[in-house]
Order: structure tokens, then sequence, then C-alpha cells
């Protein structure tokens, strides 16, 4: 016959539980998970983009875009921005969710002045009822030609 003392159930029970919850609660399923997101155009090598800002094109389009593959729903992105210039500058950075039903929507716009190897990174929702195609930055303006010649890297991810 096995005999349990009252006093020490409790305080089992606890323990179990606690160390249940501990190992339940590392588990990666539950950790947020990210995939980086390729660019339009990318050679496959990298997903991290590096731009310099050029001027303005009065003959076609400046080279202020990059797009980034969406092909699966995810909950919510992440954008990222570093300036790799020797210089600190003011970068005029946009950044929009372009969905599959040809509109989009402007999710930063900002000027940003980070310090060289500095950046920042933006999170946002997906939006509800709209399936995402592309994450689009836009760095450079023609109301902002100061940044002209400075070097940036970014990239996004799509998150669960």
């Amino acid at each position: 016959m096995v005999t349990l003392r009252t006093g020490l159930l409790p305080l089992a029970c606890g323990a179990l539980a606690a160390s249940a919850l501990a190992v339940v609660s590392s588990q990666p399923s539950l950790a947020q998970t990210c995939q980086f997101l390729a660019p339009v155009g990318g050679n496959g090598a990298t997903n991290i983009v590096t731009k310099t800002i050029g001027p303005g094109n009065p003959l076609g389009r400046p080279n202020w875009n990059t797009d980034f593959f969406v092909t699966r729903a995810y909950s919510f992105y992440k954008l990222f921005f570093t300036a790799d210039s020797s210089v600190s500058a003011t970068y005029p950075i946009q950044a929009y969710l372009k969905f599959t039903d040809g509109s989009n929507l402007r999710v930063v716009d900002e000027n940003f002045a980070p310090q060289m190897g500095t950046g920042r990174h933006w999170t946002m929702d997906a939006v509800p009822g709209k399936t995402v195609a592309q994450v689009n930055f836009k760095v450079g303006a023609s109301n902002n030609m100061a940044a002209t010649g400075f070097t940036y890297r970014i990239s996004a991810q799509g998150c669960f």
C-alpha cells in the first residue's frame, strides 16, 4: 500500500506543473517565426539589398524603389533599414504593402538620420481582408536631394 503525505502532494504537483510550463513555453512552435522576403530582381544570393541613392532621372524612373516578393500570407511584417555611408545623412524613407488587387498602403513615411551602421526597423500587421503581394521600400525623393550619394541596406521579413 502506498501512503501519500498530503502536505507534499500539492508541492510535488506544483513543481511538476511548473516544469511542464517551462517546457511548453520554450517550444519553438510558440515563438515568433519570421522569414526573409526575396528582393524582386535579386540573384538569390542574399535577401539584403544594398543601394546608393541616386538623383532623380528626368528621362526615366529613379532607382529609389525596391520590392520584396510575398509568396504566402503572414500575420505581420518587419522592415529593416541600415545606413552604410560614413557621413550622416537624412534618408527620406517610405514603405508600402502592395496588395494583389492593385491597391497599396503606405506604412512608413519619414525622414531618418542615423549614424553609419545604425538604423531601425518597423513592424506592421497584415491588413484583414487583403492579400499582400509585395513589400516596397522607397528611399530617396525629388524634394530631398541632400541624401544623394548615400548608401544603405534594406530587407523585409514576413512573420507568423
